[in-house]
């Protein structure tokens, strides 16, 4: 990696409802079994000890596999330490469990375990190189709640792609993202989780033949967030090459009222001090002593049960800054130009608040011309005019989907590229738009008459992974699709440039030309597009913040 310059509440209902996506519309189906001819059990000598995988049709996977000891008892809420050796054979041949994390839907106890940090390879075993292939590392989404990395089977860029790809565990909610005056300046534990598992793909990846010097940090919503987040990170200095983020740049916020007229502004990071209020609110809630000594060792004694519960979570789940992990809000890091110089692929989906809206419109429906306005009065108060005179409802076939068109323009389309603008002025710099508004609709979200769900949040993971499950099969159409981004993300792991010969051409982003790539199905759907007029986005720069 080339030298780096580095010069409150109510939000949780709002991410519970937000970044749900990781866990429940995208856990994969079962892997496919070992294929004719090839070892049913390889085994690779890590450097914690020897690990027995599973054999398929052109790759390998190893699963399991612990990056760092458990963080239990007293190494809860401490960052991750080095995980102990193993004797003998370690069985590598089904996901360990994932981060404790509360159910999605409805109540119950959580699932996982505390003791979940654990990784997951895929490696091609093909035609091709026996090592030097680039090295892809995964980090899920879920708003630093929910989710883990081995629901997300990464065969298709191993055999078509010819990368290894890692997935990550990395501790949720108020075990991963807590605070408290006792723990000072901690970094965010879940994002040092992360960093952890970048370490240990540095020392293994060219044992199952990976080139430890060519690694892509890559991740979805939450994960893109957190991929934004080690873009900025001082203790993340040489640990990845390149980045790609999807719907999660460092400059993500909604406005007020952006799914439930109730809810106030968000952005997915918060500060130090204010997390530290929180903690010891919390600590006071859970009858462990207000200041002096004794808070955490009482908290450490709660069992993870008690921590992990909805209401702790809806408070715990944004990564802190002010730390030495995050020094800097992420959003301004990125406009001081504070970030590794690596090249960078970011892009967002073209209809991204309908995946989130579809939750809501239940409870919170618009009905009409009154709704609409109502909501955008208390979302842009004295500009709710002139956001109607450029989201006129005449142009929109429901209200709902002119306020998805809203909000999906200025929470997420806009922000990206101003991220993009940003990146551009330092780096290598690819945008994308995911644009199939005929993408299989992921298990889970409800029905809503009359509410297409286009290209929404999380829509394009069907594209890259293997067997999110989805209530439709992909098309012939869509599955050329998903070879092309298929080859687009292998290609820029490769070499960080997208293009490659035979495919349409995706010019590199420039602020004087700002051209993103659209990724639909067609004869033309995938090419160059000027993304800020398409979404508005100069009418969101008069208004921005």
């Amino acid at each position: 990696m080339q030298s780096t310059r580095f010069p409150r509440r109510r939000r949780g209902a709002l991410v519970t409802v937000l970044l749900m996506l990781s866990s429940a519309v995208t856990a994969a189906a079962a892997a496919p079994g070992a294929g004719a001819g090839a070892p049913e059990r390889p085994v690779v000598a890590t450097g914690h000890g020897l690990v027995r995988g599973r054999a398929h049709d052109g790759f390998a996977t190893y699963e399991g596999i612990p990056f760092a000891a458990p963080p239990t008892g007293g190494l809860r809420w401490r960052p991750p330490q080095p995980a102990r050796p193993w004797r003998g054979v370690r069985e590598a041949g089904e996901p360990g469990p994932q981060c404790l994390q509360p159910p999605v839907f409805g109540g119950g106890a959580p699932t996982g375990s505390e003791d979940c940090l654990h990784l997951n390879v895929t490696a091609p075993t093909g035609p091709g190189p026996a090592r030097g292939r680039p090295v892809m590392v995964w980090l899920h989404g879920g708003g630093f709640t929910y989710g883990t990395g081995s629901t997300h089977h990464a065969e298709r860029l191993a055999v078509r792609g010819g990368a290894v790809v890692v997935t990550v565990n990395y501790r949720l909610g108020t075990l991963g993202f807590f605070g408290h005056p006792e723990l000072k300046d901690a970094p965010p534990f879940g994002l040092a989780d992360q960093q952890a598992a970048l370490r240990w793909v540095r020392a293994n990846a060219a044992r199952f033949g990976g080139d430890p010097g060519n690694v892509t940090l890559f991740g979805v919503s939450a994960g893109g967030l957190s991929t934004c987040a080690q873009l900025v990170s001082p203790t993340a200095t040489g640990l990845f090459d390149k980045a790609v983020l999807q719907s999660g740049s460092c400059m993500t916020a909604y406005p007020p009222g952006a799914l439930i007229p109730s809810l106030p502004a968000y952005r997915p990071f918060v500060s130090q001090r204010s997390l530290r209020d929180e903690g010891a609110a919390a600590a006071a809630r859970l009858g462990c002593p207000q200041g002096g000594a004794g808070a955490l060792d009482c908290l450490r004694g709660l069992s993870a049960a008690t921590l992990v519960t909805p209401e702790l979570n809806a408070v715990f789940n944004r990564p802190a800054y002010g730390n030495p992990l995050l020094p800097t809000e992420p959003a301004r890091a990125l406009e001081a130009g504070r970030f590794h110089r690596v090249p960078v692929m970011q892009g967002a989906n073209r209809d991204e608040m309908r995946m989130f809206l579809g939750f809501t419109l239940g409870q919170y429906p618009l009905r009409g011309a009154r709704d609409y306005r109502a909501r955008l009065r208390n979302s842009f108060g004295g500009a709710a005019g002139a956001v109607e005179a450029e989201y006129p409802l005449s142009a929109y076939p429901t209200p709902a989907l002119a306020w998805a068109a809203v909000t999906t323009d200025h929470a997420w389309a806009c922000t990206t590229l101003r991220a993009d603008k940003a990146l551009a002025r330092h780096v290598p710099a690819y945008a994308y738009e995911f644009a199939d508004r005929t993408a299989p609709v992921l298990e889970g979200l409800p029905d809503v008459p009359g509410f297409p769900y286009g290209a929404a949040h999380g829509f394009e993971l069907p594209y890259l992974f293997v067997s999110p499950l989805t209530k439709q099969p992909l098309t012939d159409r869509q599955r050329a699709l998903a070879n092309r981004m298929t080859d687009y993300w292998t290609r820029f792991a490769h070499t960080g440039n997208p293009n490659h010969p035979g495919a349409p051409g995706w010019p590199a982003f420039h602020s004087q030309a700002p051209l993103a790539q659209s990724l639909a199905p067609g004869r033309h759907g995938v090419e160059p597009f000027a993304v800020g007029p398409a979404h508005h986005c100069p009418f969101w720069d008069r208004h921005h913040g």
